[in-house]
């Protein structure tokens, strides 16, 4: 079995060695802040949803992120006409499948992408993650009305159904590709106080995808190194704003060995 722990140091350690181009379809709400949560861990970003020039820009990238948060018709065709390169060009494809389920339009849309592209890694909160099956729940707007908890006994038979990682966060994430199931306990209480937070943990599963072809271990140790982020910021934070500031922080300082040694990952 894989030492998690030395494997998102491994990860962390190749990021800033390689620093991965992130393509990101993204909302215009966290557009800035995810472009400096992956330069702050070493990455480099992208936002580009241009239909004319998605295909040529997917080609250069390590990862394809796909964010429906601020969506548009256009942008849908942009999401499947990028992806649907990636797919062709084995790169791996995070979605965020924002407020699925508050909406017959952010579900459908969802469905569109996941039916029309390879989908690496779906990440969302449990309501979003489990209006995607078959067995149908709704969301207050993009706020999750399920637990993790709630989710975790149809997570393994869902990622199965959409043939992908799930990647469901809460107060402790869940990942799980139908067979495996993995625990991260990092975070702070702060985290869903500014706004990204959620949608930038995506884009950092993007660049653990694009260093690692082991997806569930990518989601994993992204989400444990974005977690143990927030809560080095959180030491030094007095409040939401504060924090946002000290999260962008943690992220660039943080080594591959503090990594190791804060992360709680569990298997099983």
């Amino acid at each position: 079995m894989v030492n998690l722990a030395l494997k998102a140091a491994e990860n962390l350690q190749r990021i800033r060695e390689n620093k991965p181009l992130i393509h990101n379809i993204t909302n215009f709400v966290v557009m800035n802040y995810t472009a400096n949560v992956l330069l702050a861990m070493g990455a480099s970003p992208v936002m580009a949803h241009a239909a004319n020039e998605v295909e040529d820009m997917v080609a250069f990238a390590g990862a394809l992120v796909l964010n429906i948060g601020t969506l548009t018709e256009d942008w849908v065709a942009s999401m499947v006409i990028a992806g649907a390169r990636a797919t062709a060009l084995h790169k791996p494809i995070i979605l965020d499948p924002v407020g699925a389920g508050a909406t017959s339009f952010r579900t459908a849309a969802a469905g569109t992408i996941i039916d029309k592209t390879m989908v690496s890694v779906i990440r969302g909160n449990a309501s979003e993650i489990m209006s995607l099956g078959s067995q149908k729940t709704t969301t207050k707007g993009v706020d999750s009305t399920n637990s993790v908890q709630d989710a975790a006994a149809s997570a393994c038979l869902l990622a199965k159904e959409l043939h992908t990682i799930l990647a469901i966060t809460g107060p402790i994430d869940l990942v799980t590709d139908g067979s495996r199931v993995i625990n991260i306990a990092n975070g702070h209480a702060l985290m869903p106080y500014v706004t990204g937070t959620g949608c930038s943990a995506t884009a950092v599963i993007g660049a653990f995808a694009a260093v690692d072809s082991d997806f569930l271990s990518a989601a994993a140790t992204g989400l444990a190194f974005f977690g143990l982020a927030g809560e080095m910021a959180a030491k030094a934070a007095h409040g939401p704003g504060t924090f946002m500031m000290h999260l962008l922080d943690a992220l660039y300082i943080m080594t591959p060995e503090q990594l190791a040694k804060g992360c709680r990952i569990y298997e099983g």
